[in-house]
C-alpha cells in the first residue's frame, strides 16, 4: 500500500464522505440505505472477523451519528426492520426458470445466514441507539 492510499479497514472515512454527496443529490433515505443498509452492515460483518475493523467501529459509528440525527437513524431502522426483517415473504409458486434470486433474498433461504443477519441487525440497532 502506498503512503497516499487509505488503509482498507479505514474505508469508512471515504464512505462517510460519499454519503454527504448522496444525501445532497438523492436525499436522506438513499444516504441512509447506502451508509447503514450497505456499508455499516458489511463493515460490522468484517469487524466480527478482523480486529482492525473492530477497532475502527467506534469512530465509524461516531461519524455516522454526526451525519444523521437520532430521529433519522431510528426511523430508518424501524423501516428496515418492517420491510426486510419482519416482512412476510412472498412465495412465488411458479418461478420463471431463468429468474435470478435477488441478493437480499438469499439470506432468507439459509437459516444460519438468516440468523446471522437478524443478529447483525439487532447489533446495529443497539450500537446506533446507545
Amino acid at each position: 500500500m502506498n503512503s497516499g492510499s487509505i488503509e482498507f479497514h479505514k474505508i469508512w472515512i471515504d464512505q462517510c464522505a460519499a454519503t454527504e454527496d448522496i444525501r445532497g443529490t438523492f436525499g436522506p433515505e438513499k444516504a441512509l440505505n447506502y451508509l447503514i443498509g450497505e456499508k455499516l452492515f458489511s463493515f460490522l460483518h468484517a469487524a466480527e472477523r478482523d480486529p482492525l475493523f473492530a477497532a475502527e467501529l467506534p469512530a465509524f459509528l461516531g461519524e455516522l451519528r454526526r451525519l444523521f440525527t437520532v430521529q433519522e437513524i431510528s426511523e430508518y431502522l424501524d423501516r428496515l426492520e418492517l420491510t426486510k426483517y419482519l416482512a412476510p415473504r412472498d412465495v412465488d409458486l411458479e418461478p420463471e426458470p431463468d429468474e435470478d434470486l435477488e441478493e437480499e433474498d438469499v439470506w432468507l433461504d439459509n437459516p444460519v445466514v438468516g440468523a446471522e443477519e437478524l443478529l447483525r441487525f439487532s447489533r446495529v440497532r443497539k450500537l446506533l441507539q446507545t
